[in-house]
Protein backbone atom coordinates (compact mmCIF):
# COMPACT_ATOMS: atom_id res chain seq x y z
CA UNK A 1 0.00 0.00 0.00
CA UNK A 2 1.74 3.26 -0.82
CA UNK A 3 1.69 6.17 1.98
CA UNK A 4 0.23 9.19 1.04
CA UNK A 5 2.74 12.05 0.81
CA UNK A 6 2.30 16.00 2.44
CA UNK A 7 3.58 18.79 0.61
CA UNK A 8 6.20 20.87 2.59
CA UNK A 9 7.03 24.28 1.90
CA UNK A 10 10.43 25.72 1.20
CA UNK A 11 11.97 28.47 0.31
CA UNK A 12 12.29 29.22 -3.56
CA UNK A 13 16.40 30.03 -3.42
CA UNK A 14 17.09 26.68 -1.59
CA UNK A 15 14.63 24.74 -3.85
CA UNK A 16 17.06 25.84 -6.84
CA UNK A 17 19.93 25.69 -4.80
CA UNK A 18 18.89 22.40 -4.27
CA UNK A 19 18.61 21.66 -8.11
CA UNK A 20 22.00 22.91 -8.78
CA UNK A 21 23.67 20.67 -6.31
CA UNK A 22 21.86 17.42 -7.35
CA UNK A 23 22.20 18.27 -11.67
CA UNK A 24 24.02 14.61 -12.78
CA UNK A 25 23.98 13.56 -9.56
CA UNK A 26 21.21 10.45 -9.88
CA UNK A 27 19.11 12.29 -8.26
CA UNK A 28 15.54 12.83 -10.42
CA UNK A 29 14.34 15.87 -8.61
CA UNK A 30 15.00 17.74 -5.45
CA UNK A 31 12.41 16.07 -3.65
CA UNK A 32 14.04 13.05 -4.44
CA UNK A 33 17.40 14.52 -2.54
CA UNK A 34 15.39 16.18 0.26
CA UNK A 35 13.89 13.01 1.24
CA UNK A 36 16.85 11.04 1.13
CA UNK A 37 18.44 13.56 2.86
CA UNK A 38 15.89 13.71 5.92
CA UNK A 39 15.60 9.88 5.99
CA UNK A 40 19.17 10.01 6.62
CA UNK A 41 19.03 12.83 9.25
CA UNK A 42 16.60 11.14 11.20
CA UNK A 43 17.97 7.66 11.13
CA UNK A 44 21.00 9.12 12.75
CA UNK A 45 18.41 10.93 15.26
CA UNK A 46 17.31 7.41 15.85
CA UNK A 47 20.61 5.88 16.09
CA UNK A 48 21.47 8.49 19.03
CA UNK A 49 18.50 8.44 21.09
CA UNK A 50 19.63 11.29 23.01
CA UNK A 51 18.37 14.70 24.65
CA UNK A 52 19.04 18.03 22.41
CA UNK A 53 21.71 20.33 24.24
CA UNK A 54 20.35 24.06 25.09
CA UNK A 55 23.11 25.17 22.48
CA UNK A 56 21.68 22.52 19.71
CA UNK A 57 18.18 23.62 20.57
CA UNK A 58 19.48 27.38 20.29
CA UNK A 59 21.02 26.55 16.80
CA UNK A 60 18.08 24.74 15.38
CA UNK A 61 16.16 27.75 16.16
CA UNK A 62 18.86 30.07 14.83
CA UNK A 63 18.80 27.91 11.22
CA UNK A 64 14.85 28.23 11.13
CA UNK A 65 14.81 31.56 11.34
CA UNK A 66 17.10 32.39 9.31
CA UNK A 67 15.38 30.25 6.05
CA UNK A 68 12.07 32.40 7.32
CA UNK A 69 10.63 29.57 9.52
CA UNK A 70 10.84 31.49 12.80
Amino acid sequence: MRESKVTVKIPRPLYRKIQQVIDGSGFNSPTDFIVYVLRDVIGEAEEQKHEFTQDEIEDVKRKLKNLGYL
